[in-house]
C-alpha cells in the first residue's frame, strides 16, 4: 500500500491498530504521515464481558462494574498493540483498586473459551462475545462508545459509570500518500453515497459496526489527534519504541 502509486486505484481498510503498532516500534512506516485518509465509515462495538455467574455487576447500590475490594484480576485482550487504542491503556486506566493482569489471546474464539472455562475474569474486545451474551452465558457490563449500543440499549457506556473514556475503534478507507485532492473528493463522495445502500447497512448491523461517517479532512484531523494520544499513553506504559 505505502509504495503503490497514489492514483486512487489502490485503496485499503485500516483501524487504529497500525498507529498503535507504529508507536510501539513494530512498523517501518507512519500510518498518519505515509497514507492518505479517505473516509471513516464506521466504528466497532467494544465492551467488557464476564461470565454470567460472575460477582461483578453494574447498577445502583454496587461499585460500578468492579468489586469494591482491591483484587488481582485477569483481563483477556487480543495481542499487544491491538485496537481500540490501546488495549493496554484501557486496562491500565480502569483502576478502582484492581491490579489487572494482561492476558493476550490470538482471537475471539480462544478468549471466549478462556472466559467460559474460568481461566480469565473478564474479556475486553469487540462484539465476538455477543452470541454468548445473547445465550445468557456472558454478562455485558459496559460498552465503550459515545452512546449506548442499539443492540444492547440497557447496557451503560463507560461515562455513565464514572470513567471519562471512549474507545470506538475506527474502520476507515485509506490510500497511498499523495493522492490528489480531486481524486480524494471523488472517492469520498462515492463511498458516502454507498453508505446509504441497504446491503451495506445490513452488513454493518450484522457485525455490530456502527455507521460513523467522517470525510477526508475530518478523518485526518481525528487520526492526528488519536496518534498523539496513543503516543503519550504508549510511552506512559513503557511500551514505546524507545524503551
Amino acid at each position: 500500500m505505502v509504495t503503490r502509486p497514489p492514483d486512487g486505484y489502490t485503496l485499503g481498510l485500516i483501524t487504529a491498530s497500525p498507529t498503535i503498532a507504529y508507536h510501539m516500534g513494530k512498523l517501518n512506516f507512519n500510518p498518519v504521515e505515509d497514507l492518505t485518509p479517505i473516509v471513516r465509515y464506521g466504528v466497532y462495538l467494544y465492551g467488557l464481558v464476564v461470565r454470567s455467574d460472575s460477582p461483578w455487576q453494574d447498577g445502583p447500590g454496587v461499585h460500578p462494574i468492579f468489586p469494591a475490594e482491591p483484587a488481582k484480576s485477569l483481563l483477556r485482550v487480543p495481542g499487544g498493540g491491538n485496537s481500540p487504542p490501546p488495549r493496554h491503556g484501557r486496562a491500565g486506566r480502569f483502576g478502582r483498586g484492581i491490579q489487572w493482569v494482561h492476558v493476550p489471546y490470538k482471537g475471539v474464539a480462544e478468549s471466549n473459551t478462556a472466559l467460559l472455562g474460568g481461566h480469565v475474569d473478564a474479556v475486553s474486545d469487540s462484539s465476538g462475545w455477543a452470541p454468548l451474551v445473547d445465550a445468557g452465558k456472558f454478562r455485558l457490563l459496559v460498552t465503550f462508545g459515545e452512546k449506548r449500543s442499539t443492540r444492547y440499549p440497557q447496557v451503560p457506556i463507560l461515562k455513565e459509570v464514572g470513567y471519562d473514556m471512549l474507545a470506538t475503534g475506527p474502520i476507515a478507507l485509506i490510500g497511498p500518500k499523495g493522492i490528489s485532492k480531486p481524486v480524494v473528493q471523488k472517492l469520498e463522495e462515492g463511498f458516502r453515497k454507498a453508505m446509504d445502500d441497504a446491503d451495506f447497512q445490513a452488513v454493518m448491523k450484522k457485525f455490530d459496526f456502527t455507521p460513523a461517517y467522517l470525510g477526508s479532512e475530518d478523518y485526518e484531523k481525528l487520526v492526528r489527534e488519536d496518534s498523539e494520544k496513543i503516543q503519550k499513553l504508549v510511552k506512559k506504559l513503557g511500551l514505546d519504541k524507545k524503551q
